[in-house]
């Protein structure tokens, strides 16, 4: 008996140690003992009116991250795990992912409900390494634009099956085939068992939320009636859908993925979009966000793009009004947080040696840390986009390799540092302050 003992001990501490092994590797390859309790504790985030909070210390959650798209579609898992490093060395805590690739070569969504297990575990390990890094994913789940599927692949998916779809009418968000094959998606996903850990989507808490689409649009050149039709399905789809993913997960945030368009309806506020156009696409930052199960508000920032024939001064002065107005309406209309989940510009350099970029980059910071010091809604920025070296293949305009540019470094590192030092203005506050920024004032 005695001897049976030992065997049986020495079987449980082989087990625990290829488990931790493959914990610790995070291989690619091999095998794979999924051993959850291995792996590093983090609380669920939830929200309490206007901020985040960690839902294990009811503590405020203030997020400084970045946006790197391609961490499933990467041919190198290296780069994945590079990039979650390194962002956590800058202090930052959140990145914003496609968890989504519909038709075309390598996608994970070869057609309706079928998948390539591959680009599923491509998934998986994403998810697992960002939780041994310390970084939650917001998950964007399907692309309004045509880049890896979009909605444009959910319609051919349609018309190829013989559904007859009225493409005046921006059939993604209104025929019922397609809500059909996105409901599937979101089900698959939401209900998947990662291959590294074990654990389900549903109960991982190293994914923040869940993003129904990436910058919805409804373009029409159609008469104002067919366009205020068309803002209806919009508007309907974000509720049937917010509604459909918490009926599969009740742990996980849920927001709509808005780039933060007033529409036309808010004549006090079309001064604030970039341009008359932005009210004619069929979004509303406001009726949008104010659906019952939308957590928070997303926000994009683009005035290199939204404001090309500006002046830098005239994007600061834009910018700065684009950031109030969406904290001031989230805390005062919405009363929930709002995420910019997208801040992106051009590399321009000044004669003085200083980057426009980091000149726009400040602004939102600024006006993030001032709200959140405040315990209102401005609850964070992510930087689009942070990639590694060797991957032109992700590269866009808004693109940049961090620790190449240490003005940009240095004011990412800034803002996560002092947004963790604001706890320690919380008496009650027990989370630990990131070993990076003890040495930098609050």
């Amino acid at each position: 008996m005695k001897g049976r003992r030992v065997y049986s001990l020495l079987g449980i501490l082989l087990l625990l140690a290829v488990g931790y092994l493959n914990w610790s590797s995070g291989g690619g390859g091999g095998i794979r003992v999924p051993i959850p309790w291995l792996q590093p504790r983090m609380g669920f985030i939830g929200r309490n009116g206007t901020q985040f909070v960690d839902l294990d210390d009811g503590l405020p959650i203030y997020v400084n991250g970045w946006n790197s798209y391609w961490l499933m579609v990467s041919e190198s898992g290296n780069w994945m795990v590079e990039m979650l490093r390194r962002g956590r060395a800058m202090g930052m805590s959140v990145c914003r992912t496609w968890a989504f690739s519909d038709g075309g070569p390598n996608a994970l969504q070869i057609s309706p409900g079928r998948f390539d297990e591959r680009k599923f575990q491509a998934l998986d390990l994403v998810i697992y390494e960002a939780r041994k890094n310390h970084i939650r994913l917001i998950l964007s789940l399907v692309n309004n634009l045509k880049a890896f599927g979009g909605k444009a692949q959910y319609v051919r998916w349609a018309q190829a099956a013989g559904v007859n779809v009225s493409t005046s009418l921006d059939p993604f968000f209104s025929d019922s085939t397609i809500k059909g094959y996105y409901k599937d998606f979101l089900k698959a996903i939401i209900s998947r068992k990662n291959s590294y850990s074990g654990v389900r989507y549903s109960d991982e808490p190293a994914i923040f939320a869940w993003e129904l689409i990436n910058e919805p649009r409804c373009d029409s050149n159609s008469s104002s009636s067919l366009l205020q039709l068309i803002k209806l399905f919009l508007q309907e789809w974000i509720a049937e859908m917010a509604s459909y993913v918490k009926s599969l997960d009740e742990k996980h945030l849920v927001t709509v993925g808005l780039e933060g368009f007033y529409g036309p309806g808010r004549t006090e506020r079309l001064g604030i979009n970039p341009g008359a156009w932005a009210a004619s696409l069929g979004s509303d930052f406001i009726k949008n966000s104010a659906i019952e199960n939308i957590d928070f508000a997303s926000v994009h920032a683009y005035p290199d793009s939204w404001i090309p024939k500006a002046t830098l001064e005239e994007k600061v002065k834009y910018l700065s009004s684009w950031v109030d107005s969406h904290i001031n309406d989230s805390e005062h209309l919405l009363k929930k947080p709002v995420l910019f989940s997208e801040v992106g510009s051009q590399l321009h350099v000044k004669k003085n040696g200083s980057y426009d970029r980091d000149i726009l980059l400040k602004i939102v910071y600024d006006k993030v840390y001032e709200s959140a010091s405040k315990g209102q809604a401005g609850a964070g920025a992510l930087i689009w986009q942070l990639v590694v070296e060797g991957m032109q293949r992700y590269h866009d305009e808004f693109s940049l390799v961090a620790r190449e540019h240490a003005s940009t470094y240095n004011l990412i590192l800034q803002q996560s540092c002092r947004l963790q030092n604001s706890l320690k203005k919380n008496k009650n506050a027990s989370r630990e302050i990131n070993h990076i920024c003890m040495d930098l004032p609050p």
